[in-house]
């Protein structure tokens, strides 16, 4: 059993890019997949697609790079997970952090849903924040 899935959904992206994997396998929930649907949408990611398996259901993500093939650079530089189990950080509407002066984003769980920093502000809602990605 993992105390912070979010965490180790981060790590294993961060892991893959750091060998220079073209996909990762990360087990299924409704949580990481919004978050890798946002991450598909802001154009970090190339794919994501869910598979189907016996024991469980896996996400599997296609990680996005660029530049040639010897100077290859992931898109995704960092992830940084924020609120976590022992210390949640919630912000008001006004107060929604901005990552990296508008070159990264943050990622909020919201009463309407998962959604990036961006959204959040538009929609007038606050949140917890789950993570930073630039």
């Amino acid at each position: 059993m993992l105390s912070d899935p979010i965490a180790d959904m981060l790590t294993r992206i961060r892991n893959a890019i750091m060998a220079g994997h073209s996909t990762v396998a990360i087990p299924h929930s409704k949580t990481k997949m919004a978050i890798a649907q946002i991450l598909k949408d802001e154009g970090y990611i190339a794919d994501v697609a869910v598979e189907e398996g016996q024991p469980a259901s896996s996400i599997v993500i296609t990680l996005k790079y660029w530049g040639s093939r010897r100077e290859r650079r992931p898109v995704i530089s960092n992830l940084k997970r924020v609120s976590k189990p022992g210390r949640r950080v919630y912000v008001g509407k006004d107060d929604i952090p901005w990552v990296l002066s508008g070159m990264g984003i943050s990622i909020l769980t919201t009463p309407r849903g998962i959604m990036t920093g961006q959204q959040a502000r538009r929609q007038g809602v606050g949140g917890e924040v789950l993570c930073y990605v630039w």
